[in-house]
């Protein structure tokens, strides 16, 4: 089967930088961000290495750039050795000692401020308290905690003492925690014992407790328990302490263990996963410069900006964005523990206002939520801090893009439309704020350094105009390094036989328009094939949330006799749910909508309409889930890592 995309998707709108913003840019213009293009091509070693250099503070300098002799396992700045937590902590603490770190406002709207001196202290008696309980460089330790100031001082003590961790997000279930457990042979957890979320407890404790009680978790010597709501919690007094007993009379200074730069930092498990964990394996070394060098380029980043990220730490972007990118910056930033609709749909705009958030990053599922909540929420608070806007986790449709530029941003912040994966440590594909004409719906062009290409099956580039399978042409300081555990996942998965193992597999479907620019199509499984074409479920998505009536929509495809596969769209109204005679009309409403956005072969043969979409509590849309659901199928996979299990039964029944 051929590998293009067709884009049936028009978007003309494009949107330059003000001069003024480009003025004060740290990339300012088109020319900069070439320079840096050509500077990279010029001297691909030479490159990395100036950049490794000037960013990175190394404990002994490295002499070797880049090792690909057993390429696809790359290796970078090997000879040379760093701590990530002093990166992140130490640097600061003669420029900055207190500078805030960390503006953390808990789900009820409690707030606690800790400066880069208070921070590196918590960091340093957590990290004594690990090795107190025999904790080593290089050992696994599993954190399984609520958004917090103790999440990020829990990550960097790991880091800080050399032993690896694993974070699992608060809202997996005890399978989830008892497989990553196993498949880490993680020693240590360290969890709470609930967290707060939108006014309700969760208990953390009791699902570290079932996933330890399914047996063959017996590498684990430890649990530790940070008190967050006093909840009643079962306890095993061999086993478990709590967190504020270990760090009772700890010193406040824990010289930090030098590693590697390729000691692997963390291993994070890919959500979503079907069959064993996928354990994506990040180096300490590269990793922390990727994620330096996207704060500053991506964001833009001055010292004066309050950055707020509101991913959980449970995801790679929570690593990236929350723990290792702002703190190695010396940054200002916001934690957040609670939803983005608790006590009230303006609870974002609320605290942007009050904390006077300058650069604002979040997912397209959170924006489309908060455009159903109140389109004209934003606009009762005063939002003139923000400067940049971002959005990360899947492609942004133009109409919601927009919205988000319009109403929020006031259309005067560039937005940074950002494609990226847990696998590639940090920003791929992104416009530059200063220097990046943007379009909505569109993730513009490769970072200086990242050679990323569209392909056909034979893994020939598609050239403008077209559309194929994206993959990075050249290894990169952030990528992973392998899957844990399992290298010839990692070869055959990333590196596959059918372009010879020469490029990164990034698994999604793209397109160039006739200026170059890429647009993210999804998935390369989320295309769909009908009649012979071949369609990304994203552009029909876009064109359906296009429509004013629509708030949300997800499109999967079914088996199909005649054309291949029949097109089938959930949605989420901005109104009720229809019933009745209402339900046929806005159907045939929204079919004719697309084959007049789109064209008739992209109009979907079934529309059903749900309350909401079943999401991860991170926001992702399970798709899976729809994709059974659209064949009538049973739904036989673990559901307890989703938001709102219960509309799995009302999209089974709607039709």
């Amino acid at each position: 089967m051929s590998s293009s995309i067709e884009s049936v998707l028009q978007e003309n709108r494009v949107f330059p930088p003000s001069p003024e913003f480009v003025r004060q840019a740290n990339i300012p213009g088109m020319a900069a961000y070439q320079s840096l293009c050509d500077e990279a091509e010029r001297d691909f070693e030479g490159y990395w290495a100036r950049l490794a250099r000037q960013e990175i503070i190394w404990h002994k300098p490295f002499t070797r750039v880049l090792n690909d002799t057993r390429a696809p396992f790359y290796k970078w700045f090997e000879d040379g050795e760093l701590n990530a937590s002093y990166n992140c902590l130490d640097r600061h603490l003669k420029t900055q000692p207190d500078k805030t770190a960390i503006a953390f406002e808990a789900d009820d709207g409690t707030l606690t401020r800790v400066t880069y001196k208070e921070l590196h202290r918590r960091v340093c008696m957590l990290a004594n308290g690990l090795k107190s309980l025999g904790i080593e460089k290089g050992e696994r330790v599993l954190i399984y905690m609520p958004m917090s100031i103790e999440a990020v001082a829990a990550m960097q003590a790991c880091a800080r003492i050399g032993a690896v961790h694993s974070v699992v997000f608060g809202g997996f279930s005890a399978k989830s925690i008892h497989e990553r457990i196993i498949d880490a042979g993680a020693v240590a957890v360290l969890t709470a014992d609930e967290q707060m979320r939108g006014g309700r407890t969760i208990p953390l404790k009791a699902a570290v407790d079932e996933a330890l009680g399914m047996g063959g978790c017996e590498s684990i010597r430890k649990v530790v328990v940070y008190r967050r709501t006093a909840g009643k919690v079962a306890w095993d007094d061999k086993r478990d302490i709590w967190l504020h007993d270990l760090l009772e009379g700890r010193s406040e200074t824990c010289e930090p263990e030098w590693v590697g730069a390729e000691h692997p930092l963390f291993i994070l498990y890919t959500s979503g996963s079907t069959g064993k964990p996928k354990g994506i394996q990040h180096s300490t070394g590269g990793y922390l410069l990727w994620c330096v060098l996207t704060m500053k380029w991506t964001f833009d980043y001055k010292p004066s900006d309050v950055f707020w990220c509101t991913a959980d730490v449970g995801w790679v972007t929570g690593h990236s964005y929350v723990v290792y990118g702002p703190l190695a910056c010396g940054a200002t930033e916001v934690v957040f523990e609670g939803v983005p609709t608790y006590p009230d749909a303006g609870r974002f705009w609320r605290m942007i206002q009050d904390h006077k958030v300058s650069v604002f990053y979040t997912a397209p599922t959170a924006i489309r939520s908060l455009i159903k909540a109140g389109g004209d929420l934003p606009k009762k608070y005063d939002l003139s801090s923000l400067r940049i806007l971002g959005t990360v986790g899947e492609p942004i449709n133009p109409e919601a893009w927009m919205w988000y530029h319009e109403t929020v941003g006031g259309a005067r912040c560039p937005i940074v439309d950002t494609w990226w994966q847990t696998e590639t440590g940090g920003h791929m594909i992104t416009p530059l704020p200063g220097a990046t004409p943007t379009k909505p719906g569109s993730a513009t062009f490769p970072l200086p350094g990242i050679f990323a290409d569209i392909v056909d099956e034979t893994g020939e580039s598609v050239g403008r105009g077209k559309g194929g399978v994206l993959v990075i042409k050249r290894p990169w300081p952030g990528m992973l390094r392998t899957i844990w555990g399992d290298p010839e996942r990692y070869t055959k998965t990333y590196y596959p036989a059918e372009y010879q193992g020469r490029y990164y597999l990034a698994g999604d479907g793209a397109t160039y328009d006739e200026d170059g620019y890429i647009r993210i199509m999804g998935r390369i499984d989320d295309v769909l094939n009908v009649a012979g074409h071949r369609l990304g479920t994203m552009e029909i998505e876009s064109a359906l949330v296009a429509n004013p009536k629509v708030a949300e929509a997800a499109v999967v495809g079914r088996p199909d006799d005649v054309t291949g596969e029949a097109i089938v769209a959930f949605v989420v109204l901005k109104q009720a749910r229809p019933e009745g005679a209402d339900a046929p009309r806005i159907i045939k409403e929204l079919q004719d909508w697309v084959a007049k956005e789109i064209g008739p072969i992209a109009k979907p043969r079934d529309i059903r309409f749900g309350d909401n979409l079943p999401k991860t509590r991170s926001g992702k849309i399970m798709r899976r889930l729809l994709r059974s659901i659209a064949k009538g199928e049973t739904i036989a996979q673990d559901v307890s890592t989703l938001e709102n299990p219960a509309i799995l039964e009302q999209l089974g029944q709607s039709s």
